[in-house]
């Protein structure tokens, strides 16, 4: 017997349908996303699919529909965390429209954004979701192949294509704010970026400066050391600065956990303790956050929500069911309290 005749049969939507006990029809529209389906029976037809390793046929699908039912993520650092876990569930919000998801990692270079933006190059790319770093309005406007497109993240190119985000000035002001009543009154910022700072530096820059102000407390230029990334070491590195100021600060914000981390890390080293000595806090609410030791206060984005609402955005504009202006659409988020910044006793 050959390795060909040996091979067994790939699922079709008929085992799918018997699998899940539900219509060929009803699969079809699962798969295709073309018709509402209840979410129980959905679910039931997704796990058939998932325990099958069912896949539709593309080219049928495109020929019947007009679309491939495959978009394109990018984010510009996929090894962060937060990135990681927001395309999971972009996936997960495609898979329940039927839809497949090709990732990409742009780097925050704005020649690999504008290529996501305009679909790779590739005919059968529906749509795309991509949260730029680099691109700028008047590149994106150029872009050679205009399909549906969502934006994420804090990077304000204008009316372009919708954008979902939340209010990065409002969220770090409320961080902050947590920290001023919870007492601490020579409070940091670990996040600046010289000289070129990008679209999340100045917005959480931005509600740190405010919440400060507005509860009469000074601005100390010294207590905001720039960074150049936003991963662990150059939480450490800009921490270890901090520590060394004849008068050091009795709390720090953070722009993002990973920075928090390594700021967390520093502490340590130096024989202090969080937040005993010195309380600190994040934005992003990614898994480790609450895992740290201590575990970590943070902004908490719902990401599930933006990567529902980003998912519902696109399949509008790529089935035409919208094509009013573009949309700007700003998600709540949460300041999640844990031992990081709790006062003793």
């Amino acid at each position: 017997m050959t390795e060909e005749t040996s091979r067994p049969a790939a699922p079709r939507l008929k085992d799918v349908a018997e699998l899940a006990q539900v219509s060929m029809k009803t699969v079809s529209n699962v798969v295709n996303g073309t018709v509402p389906v209840a979410e129980a029976t959905r679910q039931r037809v997704q796990d058939a699919i998932d325990a099958l390793g069912y896949q539709p046929n593309v080219t049928a699908r495109r020929l019947r529909t007009g679309r491939s039912g495959v978009i394109a993520l990018a984010f510009p650092e996929l090894p962060s965390p937060y990135f990681a876990e927001l395309a999971v569930e972009v996936i997960a919000a495609a898979r329940r429209k039927g839809i497949t998801v090709l990732m990409d990692d742009t780097g925050g270079d704005p020649t690999a954004e504008l290529r996501i933006a305009s679909g790779l190059g590739d005919p059968t790319i529906d749509g795309v979701i991509l949260s730029p770093l680099g691109l700028d309005r008047m590149t994106l406007l150029s872009r050679p192949r205009d399909i549906p497109l969502v934006l994420l993240g804090e990077a304000d190119l204008g009316p372009v294509a919708d954008r979902v985000h939340i209010d990065n000035v409002s969220g770090a002001r409320d961080v902050t704010q947590h920290l001023i009543d919870e007492g601490y009154r020579r409070i940091a910022a670990i996040g600046w970026q010289d000289p070129a700072p990008r679209a999340t530096a100045e917005q959480r820059l931005a509600g740190y400066r405010d919440a400060l102000e507005s509860a009469g407390m000074e601005v100390d230029e010294a207590l905001m050391p720039p960074v150049r990334a936003y991963f662990r070491p150059d939480g450490a590195a800009a921490m270890r600065r901090l520590l060394k100021l004849p008068n050091r600060p009795d709390a720090v914000f953070c722009f993002n956990d990973l920075l928090a981390l390594g700021a967390l890390r520093a502490v340590h080293e130096a024989g202090l303790r969080v937040p005993q000595d010195i309380a600190i806090v994040g934005f992003d609410d990614v898994e480790e956050a609450e895992y740290s030791i201590p575990s970590l206060t943070t902004v908490a984005p719902d990401k599930r929500h933006i990567a529902e609402l980003a998912v519902r955005c696109l399949v509008e504009r790529m089935e035409q069911r919208f094509s009013g202006p573009s949309r700007q659409i700003t998600l709540g988020y949460r300041v999640v309290v844990r031992e990081s910044s709790r006062r003793p006793g």
